[in-house]
């Protein structure tokens, strides 16, 4: 988990020959982490988008195919980029593909990632949630105010299997068309996988553990605070989390409401504009 990732690094890092570098298969910014520790040159971004669950020692659950990118933090397409391509097409997923923007494709995913983790605040389906037309502008508002922040970060955000974070984007007028239509095919994305629920869910449901929701949805609203951006929907999120984490509160659609009122509150001109 992301928590772990800069221990992992410190007791990986004595190993590693000088040509060697690390790959992070991680959700998340967990680049900037390992390029801390071992140095840009020596990391390899990478974006997953497939489901695994892990069950027990020795089980791991493929939950069914999904995008795989891998690139170069400062934006080129290396020869070892393009070796790590092959071999992960033939060894891992023949849909991988090599990226000369990982960072828009790491950021674009964040934006993805707050509506799982909004999705974890109740015991359903991610596809459930994601069809629920009562909290549709409310997720939709979470990825924009990550969008905004990518934007100030200076990345073009990519879409994968079906969601394109470009038409979640704050603008006038909003592209709520397109925004259904993004969370229409999330939803078919979703239905089709045996891994129904997230793995944020699983941490809170099953594993008992804590998530990975400060250096995921965190990380935004730290970078937006410093950018000095608002991002309220995504600062309630990760006091929901902690709450379910702490056992302060159960899984339930009352805390998608408490979201939605806190959407409610922020932009209420939003209201006028949305056509569900």
């Amino acid at each position: 988990k992301a928590m772990h990732t800069a221990a992992a690094v410190d007791a990986l890092a004595p190993l590693l020959a000088p040509d060697n570098f690390v790959v992070s298969l991680q959700n998340g910014l967990n680049e900037k982490v390992i390029a801390a520790r071992i140095g840009a040159a020596r990391t390899v971004g990478a974006f997953v988008n497939f489901g695994a669950d892990y069950l027990e020692p020795g089980r791991v659950m493929y939950g069914g195919t999904g995008a795989l990118y891998l690139g170069e933090l400062n934006g080129t397409i290396s020869a070892r980029v393009r070796r790590l391509e092959e071999i992960f097409r033939t060894c891992v997923l023949p849909a991988t593909q090599a990226t000369g923007n990982i960072w828009g494709f790491l950021w674009g995913k964040l934006g993805y990632g707050a509506m799982l983790f909004a999705t974890a605040l109740v015991d359903a389906s991610i596809a459930d949630v994601l069809a629920y037309a009562p909290g549709r502008p409310m997720l939709a508002n979470l990825v924009a105010e990550v969008m905004r922040v990518a934007e100030a970060e200076s990345v073009r955000c990519e879409g994968f299997d079906g969601y394109e974070p470009a038409v979640y984007a704050f603008r006038q007028p909003r592209d709520w068309e397109g925004i259904v239509r993004s969370l229409d095919q999330l939803v078919a994305f979703n239905r089709k996988s045996l891994k129904q629920k997230s793995g944020v869910w699983r941490d809170l449901a099953v594993r008992k553990r804590r998530t990975e929701v400060d250096q995921q949805v965190g990380a935004v609203v730290e970078t937006a605070s410093v950018r000095s951006l608002p991002a309220p929907l995504n600062a309630r999120l990760v006091a929901l989390v902690h709450d379910l984490e702490d056992g302060k509160r159960a899984m339930s659609w009352q805390n998608l409401e408490e979201l939605d009122a806190v959407n409610r509150r922020a932009y209420p001109e939003e209201r006028q504009t949305v056509p569900f």
